[in-house]
């Protein structure tokens, strides 16, 4: 281990069989850490706030799950020290070379490590609030800004993040390197991409306000009235509505169908993780009107997939696709032009082939994960040089 590269990544969530299935997070990490263990470097990952603690070992990898603790005043300062002699001890006995932690919550604020920490930024609840326009309880920015303000260098998954993160915590002097998220392409074919339900357009992320579900029935009423053959299908567990304090955000985009326009809709709810795959290459259109991401990897997913994809307008996304050439960017209130655009898309079968193959072509030529790890490496091999 000693002539390897040792890599620790600290994470909440984690898709490994031990774990259950995850999305978002997790999958980014996950997808990296299977790689980089494949680059002649060690990977230990620290899966935190879980029920029990154990070990599992697998070639070139460790994952320690760390059981959370019961404390009855000032967790969130005893959770994290908890976690922090944790990792120390493994720092110590395993010859850990360099961490990297997220930024959401701020979770190694109150936490020294005698190794660099490199922060990615995932997605802050300062960035989220920012993109929102809501306020930020004043407890979450501290954490996040103390948090920031150990690391010795961050990693955003795209410019726009990095660049607005960088901005809300008034970071200086610390290099910001963007390095997007990658993905395993060889598990993403789709040998007919000719072959789709017509028609048919796939919602796939957290039933939520940031991510523009509640912009989905005017858009739909709007395709509707053009294209009443025209089917909508979301994927993505229900949430909490922080605005109304709705408990199902679900039961709030009900309420705005018009008419019988709900007979056309399905909510699936949660859905396994291969099975999304067959709900996309089923599509006809991959549809994400998000106000909030810092990437978005099912758009990528969705586009590795050979689908027209129509995403938001705003800042991360138009990294990801090129206008007009590998999917559409609209403003998620724009419903006018959204319902044009799927139209568009529905009528044209040689425009959403062509497209769908450009989104192809696109994701390997920037997303792919072979690519991203040697960045990866390449980075933490740099910041290491400096210490």
């Amino acid at each position: 281990m000693k002539n390897q590269l040792h890599i620790a990544y600290l994470v909440s969530h984690y898709p490994h069989e031990a774990f259950g299935d995850d999305g978002g997070l997790g999958t980014s990490v996950y997808t990296l850490v299977e790689k980089i263990r494949r680059k002649d470097c060690y990977v230990s990952v620290f899966v935190y706030g879980q029920q029990k603690a154990f070990e599992i070992q697998e070639e070139n990898l460790t994952i320690y799950s760390i059981a959370d603790i019961d404390a009855k005043f000032f967790k969130f300062y005893c959770h994290r020290k908890h976690i922090e002699k944790f990792v120390k001890e493994k720092i110590k006995s395993t010859s850990i070379d360099i961490l990297e932690a997220p930024d959401w919550t701020g979770i190694t604020a109150f936490m020294h490590f005698n190794i660099p920490l490199i922060i990615r930024f995932h997605g802050s609840d300062a960035y989220f609030c920012h993109l929102e326009k809501r306020k930020q309880k004043l407890k979450n920015f501290l954490f996040e800004k103390l948090a920031i303000r150990h690391a010795d260098a961050f990693i955003a998954p795209t410019s726009f993040a990095g660049e607005l993160s960088k901005k809300i915590f008034n970071i200086q002097g610390k290099e910001i390197k963007t390095i997007h998220y990658g993905l395993a392409i060889e598990n993403f074919h789709n040998p007919h991409p000719e072959q789709f339900e017509k028609g048919l357009i796939l919602y796939i992320g957290t039933i939520i306000r940031k991510k523009g579900v509640l912009q989905l029935p005017g858009i739909f009423h709007l395709l509707q009235q053009q294209c009443p053959e025209a089917k909508l299908v979301l994927i993505g567990g229900d949430s909490y509505d922080i605005e109304t304090g709705t408990k199902s955000t679900w039961a709030l985009v009900r309420q705005l169908f018009q008419g019988d326009e709900e007979q056309s809709v399905t909510y699936l709810g949660k859905v396994p993780y291969q099975q999304v795959k067959e709900h996309i290459k089923r599509a006809h259109v991959c549809i994400f009107p998000t106000f909030a991401e810092t990437l978005g990897m099912v758009t990528i997913e969705s586009m590795a997939l050979q689908k027209p994809v129509i995403n938001s307008d705003i800042g991360w996304s138009q990294e990801l696709i090129e206008d007009g050439v590998s999917g559409y960017l609209v403003h998620p209130e724009n419903h006018e032009l959204y319902a044009q655009r799927i139209q568009e898309l529905f009528q044209n079968e040689s425009l959403a082939e062509t497209m769908g193959k450009a989104a192809r072509k696109r994701v390997e030529e920037h997303f792919d994960i072979e690519k991203i790890v040697l960045q990866n490496i390449d980075f933490y091999k740099k910041i290491l040089s400096r210490n």
